[in-house]
């Protein structure tokens, strides 16, 4: 049996060197990002060691599902990585973007997750969620609804911003008065996630913050000690850790 990375591990011993070059995805995410290792673009990085350590585990190519692709960033990362053991990587989206005819996808499926009769008609080993949840008023919901697209062990991952518990509630009320079309609506911290995996009957194998300091061409965003700093404040304060990255197991 292997047991699942702890974030102090994956802090201390994940590799950073994906971050390194990944000018396609610089190049869509924030096209003025200069630096060797962006803070930015650590959303992709947690994604991309999860899903080598799932295809580690299961000792075969993946089935991966991802939920709220924009324009491929996430599957571009994988590519540019060298990430290969790939059985399918199907996209959902309420749109479909021209770049992602280019950015590997075995399938596209156009949907609006949001509407109740959605409902993914396959199962996967792996399903994304990478900054979706925050933009839906029901979050738990859609959450519960992929658990069942799930294989048995397989695994739900993503990631959103954060705040802490004590503010979760306020802070959703107010954003969501001024919410602009498809902007975030639902916040989140450490707590909501715990409660969130329990609700959908998943066990929350991993949760880590970020970081506590992103600027576009920080120049010590050059240097990998610093992301490693910040990968360790988000450990020890997830919910000041700006953002955090989960791993929920059916």
């Amino acid at each position: 049996m292997i047991l699942p990375t702890t974030p102090l591990q994956a802090a201390w011993n994940w590799s950073l060197s994906s971050l390194y070059k990944q000018n396609r995805v610089k190049k869509i995410s924030d096209t003025e990002s200069s630096t060797h290792y962006p803070i930015k673009l650590l959303r992709y990085w947690f994604m991309y060691h999860l899903i080598k350590e799932e295809q580690v585990r299961l000792g075969r190519p993946l089935r991966v599902c991802e939920i709220g692709v924009d324009r491929g960033q996430m599957r571009r990362y994988m590519q540019d990585a060298g990430f290969t053991d790939i059985a399918c990587w199907e996209a959902v989206d309420y749109k479909l973007q021209p770049e992602l005819m280019e950015s590997g996808y075995t399938k596209q499926i156009q949907a609006n997750v949001d509407l109740p009769d959605f409902n993914l008609a396959e199962k996967y080993d792996v399903i994304i969620v990478l900054h979706l949840l925050e933009h839906l008023f029901k979050p738990e919901q859609l959450a519960s609804k992929l658990s069942s697209a799930l294989v048995p062990r397989g695994v739900l991952i993503g990631g959103f911003p954060t705040v802490p518990q004590l503010l979760q509630a306020y802070r959703q009320k107010k954003i969501r008065l001024t919410a602009a079309n498809f902007g975030h609506v639902s916040t989140f911290s450490p707590q909501r996630v715990k409660n969130m995996a329990k609700s959908c009957g998943l066990s929350l194998d991993f949760l880590s913050g970020t970081y506590f300091l992103r600027k576009r061409n920080f120049s010590l965003e050059n240097f990998k000690g610093w992301v490693r700093v910040n990968l360790f404040w988000g450990i020890l304060f997830p919910a000041l850790g700006a953002e955090i990255y989960w791993l929920m197991r059916k």
